[in-house]
């Protein structure tokens, strides 16, 4: 069965805006058709209203880490410049008489208020459930939302109560990409995810690799290693803390005799240990190669 596309159609009922070789409101028939299809054409134009954006609330999951202040202001600016092209979409508040919820189109509506400008809007009857689904379906056809935002919007509609399959019909993912989402967003911290941001280069496989390295580690000190100008240096100064850390390897040691006198020297690596014998260790070398079992054996003995 084919999912449920809440925001499917929604723009289909918009108005083209009028340019201004447009000629003026067309006549209409006289009697029932011509006052038929007045109405209609007064619902269309209704389709999209104003809205003062101090009677706008947010609503629904929090889906972005990063402010991005410097995104909202060039938002603000385009709107201001060229006004607001794209509508949000609202519903009737079900707790104040009067006011609205944003659906989505938050920052849209931030800028709005900024400029003191009304918010143009389609409003639609949306309880919590199809609220949240219109605004996960909203977020995927979006390509500014990062994997770990996405990941993140899913935990919080899982922790809300939703069950998996309206998960996956809402960001429009399979049940196998919903579970390693939310392995990641479980698995690290907030204060962790939030110290690194939306790391928008950063993509699902290798915030898999950062919690398979975090995993029994110290998750706080990831967090204070999270530093850098943009999210997704955090996110890489967070990886390499997360490290394992390499095992250092002894230098190389002397042998000496009783009289201190040197026989050469060890050097032990990964996989083996060299000795090398020079000078006056050579003889005691020849007689080692021929008396190693028994000196294997006297080990063996000592440390039994």
């Amino acid at each position: 069965m084919a999912r449920k596309n809440l925001l499917q159609g929604l723009m289909d009922s918009a108005p083209a805006a009028p340019d201004e070789d447009t000629p003026a409101l067309p006549r209409y028939e006289r009697g029932a058709i011509g006052a038929v299809s007045k109405s209609i054409d007064d619902l269309k134009r209704r389709a999209i209203i104003d809205v003062a954006p101090d009677m706008i609330d947010n609503a629904g999951l929090k889906d972005r880490l990063d402010e991005d202040p410097e995104g909202l202001a060039a938002l603000t600016k385009s709107i201001r410049d060229y006004g607001q092209q794209v509508p949000v979409l609202l519903r009737h508040s079900p707790n104040y008489e009067g006011r609205y919820d944003v659906v989505y189109g938050r920052r849209r509506v931030a800028a709005l208020k900024a400029l003191r400008q009304p918010v143009k809007a389609m409003v639609r009857t949306l309880n919590d459930r199809d609220l949240v689904i219109a605004q996960g379906q909203e977020n995927t056809a979006r390509k500014d939302l990062s994997f770990i935002e996405k990941a993140l919007f899913a935990q919080q509609m899982v922790k809300a109560g939703y069950d998996r399959k309206i998960v996956c019909d809402a960001l429009s993912i399979d049940k196998t990409v919903i579970s390693r989402m939310l392995t990641v967003a479980d698995t690290l911290p907030v204060k962790l995810i939030q110290a690194i941001g939306s790391a928008p280069s950063v993509g699902r496989d290798r915030w898999l690799s950062l919690v398979k390295r975090a995993r029994g580690g110290d998750l706080a000190a990831l967090a204070r290693a999270a530093r850098g100008d943009s999210s997704d240096q955090r996110f890489e100064a967070v990886f390499a803390a997360a490290a394992p850390a390499r095992s250092v390897l002894p230098g190389p040691r002397k042998l000496t005799g009783l009289s201190g006198q040197v026989l050469g020297e060890t050097r032990r690596g990964k996989t083996k240990t060299v000795i090398e014998l020079s000078g006056e260790g050579r003889e005691f070398g020849e007689w080692l190669v021929d008396h190693l079992e028994e000196v294997h054996r006297n080990w063996l003995e000592s440390n039994g």
